[in-house]
């Protein structure tokens, strides 16, 4: 089959790779243009396209994809359909029916839900027990096209947003692959609509998304720092007992039974370095302070002498 591969960040590369090394012939890489990133805005080729690079595959960079000359340049291409993964542009249907076959999509959740820009961070941060993979025929709504094929894979307790993007893309390869199989000998499959009444809403990250709320179940606190690792982080600050204070990140965490949480204000430090949420305690894993490096628990508590009285509150508090 030969196949237009449109895609811009990283969760994109395993499946390109394995396309590229596939019966499938990749026709063209259609990626976002390179921009300027950092301090220095140093112009950065987007991961897809240091790899298309690599396996010496053409690549173009629209800066919109829907403009009329890329449509018909993609057109040219006598692809049998498009696969999009993490590209970064709206895709309208002028371009979807210049394919034979139109475009799919792979998406890291489970659809219908989890739509929009960040589903593996608000799957974990949400507490959902499984994500996966979902490969759909695109529409001009956002993720809410007939469902070709879709993946399963348990979420792991103390699994972070990175990790699972990591494993996910992965995943994909075989998501990808059962959905082409639909089209072979030409046909073109119609998919299982999905049920929007079940469509939950992923929205992009933000900086303030980041900030640790103690007073919620131990379960939603714990889910929530590892759905903000590593980006935007889930930060807080420790204050001491002598009022000694500094903001810091924590990167993994589990739930733990503690009694003494019930009479602790949400924050406070226990006995053995456990912090009391509304119904119970976490037991921090990794932590980073903002002038530090990732640590342990044990590490940070030996260096501050964290102790019972001390206190974790959001940022800013």
């Amino acid at each position: 089959m030969r196949l237009i591969f449109m895609g811009s960040g990283a969760f994109a590369l395993p499946t390109l790779r394995w396309l590229s090394e596939s019966e499938h012939e990749v026709v063209a890489v259609v990626t976002q243009p390179a921009r300027g990133s950092g301090r220095g805005q140093r112009v950065t080729r987007t991961p897809v396209r240091a790899v298309a690079d690599e396996l010496g595959l053409t690549a173009i960079e629209p800066e919109n994809v829907n403009d009329d000359e890329i449509v018909e340049q993609l057109r040219a291409f006598g692809a049998d359909l498009a696969l999009v993964i993490a590209f970064g542009q709206k895709i309208r249907q002028p371009l979807r029916d210049a394919l034979p076959g139109g475009c799919i999509n792979l998406h890291a959740s489970l659809l219908p839900k989890y739509r929009g820009a960040a589903p593996i961070n608000w799957a974990i941060a949400n507490g959902e027990a499984n994500s996966g993979c979902t490969v759909f025929q695109l529409v001009d709504r956002m993720d809410a096209g007939p469902i070709l094929s879709m993946t399963e894979t348990p979420i792991g307790s103390t699994e972070t947003a990175g990790e699972l993007h990591d494993r996910l893309a992965e995943l994909g390869i075989e998501t990808v692959q059962e959905a082409l199989t639909q089209f072979a000998d030409c046909k073109i499959p119609t998919g299982t609509p999905q049920d929007d009444a079940l469509a939950t809403p992923a929205r992009k990250l933000s900086k303030d998304d980041g900030n640790i709320d103690f007073d919620k179940p131990a379960r939603i606190v714990a889910g929530h720092i590892h759905g903000m690792t590593p980006w935007p982080g889930a930060r807080a600050k420790f204050i001491s007992r002598e009022d000694r204070w500094e903001n810091v990140t924590i990167l993994r965490a589990q739930v733990v039974e503690d009694a003494a949480a019930a009479s602790a204000s949400p924050g406070s430090v226990l006995e053995q370095g456990r912090i009391a949420t509304r119904d119970a305690a976490i037991e921090v894993l990794e932590i980073k302070p903002s002038s530090g490096r990732v640590m342990t628990w044990r590490d940070y508590a030996n260096g501050r002498q964290v102790a019972p009285g001390d206190r974790f509150t959001s940022p800013g508090s």
